[in-house]
């Protein structure tokens, strides 16, 4: 890498496609995103390097002037026009400031400064909820206890002692952060890091709360009620927006992601919206047919058993299954049938199945309980 050359900070030929840049640019910022690299400057400087390049040769007519010209033709004099408000007259360092502090990469919309200034929101905070299957399927509003930071009543979250208030920052005169210059391969560089005076606030506490000392917070045990919509599955996460830990000094509360566990059911197997369960019938009442009790989510229903009626055979409930979560009506259920065989007959049963088998012209053969092949195996061995 040269360190002058736009694309060799991206990687790419001078060919390069509007997609090869994309994808390269992609790359090397997930590499050197600030968030990826906490405390890391000269990866930062690196990263809004190659932000800078990328931007300059995504588009067609500064690319041209670049490759016409180098450097000079998007910072310097040739690069044309010099109107006020072009960040590209005043050289890289107003580049960058355009950038990254006012409606570039992570700025505000409408100019100014990007970075938020007074109290941040709280952190997320996740909890496991777990479900029944029916309260799943039904939905159910259960009560919750959580343990988080909570405002602080006596100062109101501020931080102060009662009758007293927060004062600006001297160090970074209330903006929150404070901006440093470095020269870079690429020129002049302005960054912004977070004032360690105020911990970006942009306010400091001249006489703490005597509660909470300051922090404007403190751990609170808190009862919620969560609204469990019908049709949630396991692994499913409800999001309470507001609901999480306070934020430092008088910030908003962050979120609370409850996830949900479901238990399984003894009956019922669920595959998305649809339900799976099994009854077991008797060989004489699958070879006659009847009308047995089911006993479904939605209270008992009656099933008939069509004369004939071989294991596997599956009756369709339409509708008493899962409601869907983000539509209309239920999933359906399915009811898988499974022939039992007598395995212990009396005399007068075994007799009158003989006489079936006879008029059926079915072969049987008489054998007596325990003197079949494996018990005659297990005699031979003892």
């Amino acid at each position: 890498m040269t360190g002058n050359d736009l694309y060799e900070l991206l990687g790419v030929g001078r060919d390069a496609t509007d997609d090869e840049l994309k994808r390269a640019y992609r790359i090397k910022a997930r590499e050197l995103h600030p968030d990826a690299n906490q405390g890391d400057e000269a990866t930062e400087e690196r990263f809004k390097e190659v932000s800078l390049a990328y931007e300059v040769l995504r588009d067609p007519e500064r690319r041209s002037r670049y490759d016409r010209f180098g450097p000079e033709g998007v910072f310097g004099p040739a690069a044309g026009g010099g109107q006020p408000g072009d960040p590209f007259a005043g050289g890289l360092g107003d580049l960058f400031d355009a950038f990254f502090n006012g409606g570039g990469f992570g700025g505000a919309s409408g100019g100014g400064r990007g970075r938020r200034t007074g109290p941040m929101p709280g952190p997320d905070a996740e909890i496991v909820l777990r479900l029944p299957f029916r309260d799943a399927v039904f939905g159910v509003h259960r009560e919750i206890t959580v343990q988080t930071p909570v405002h602080c009543d006596t100062c109101e979250g501020t931080g102060a002692r009662p009758g007293t208030s927060p004062t600006r920052c001297p160090e970074c005169q209330g903006s929150g952060e404070l901006r440093r210059v470095r020269q870079s391969i690429l020129g002049q560089v302005i960054t912004a890091v977070p004032c360690g005076r105020c911990q970006g606030t942009g306010q400091v506490i001249e006489s703490p709360c005597a509660v909470c000392r300051g922090d404007g917070r403190h751990n609170e045990e808190r009862t919620l009620t969560v609204d469990v919509p019908a049709g949630v599955d396991d692994g499913s996460t409800l999001r309470l927006s507001g609901h999480g830990p306070a934020g430092f000094r008088g910030g908003p509360n962050g979120t609370l992601f409850v996830h949900l566990a479901v238990e399984p059911d003894p009956v019922f197997d669920r595959q998305g919206v649809d339900l799976h369960g099994s009854v077991q019938v008797a060989m004489t009442q699958a070879a006659l047919g009847t009308v047995i009790a089911f006993d479904t989510l939605d209270g008992e229903r009656d099933l008939t058993i069509e004369p004939g009626t071989q294991t596997g055979a599956v009756i369709h409930l339409k509708g008493l299954g899962v409601p869907r979560l983000r539509g209309r009506g239920r999933g359906d259920l399915f009811v898988h049938v499974v022939v039992e065989t007598p395995s212990e007959l009396d005399a007068r049963q075994r007799e009158l199945l003989t006489e079936l088998a006879g008029l059926r012209g079915e072969h049987v053969e008489d054998v007596p309980h325990g003197d079949g092949l494996f018990s005659k195996i297990r005699s031979a061995l003892s």
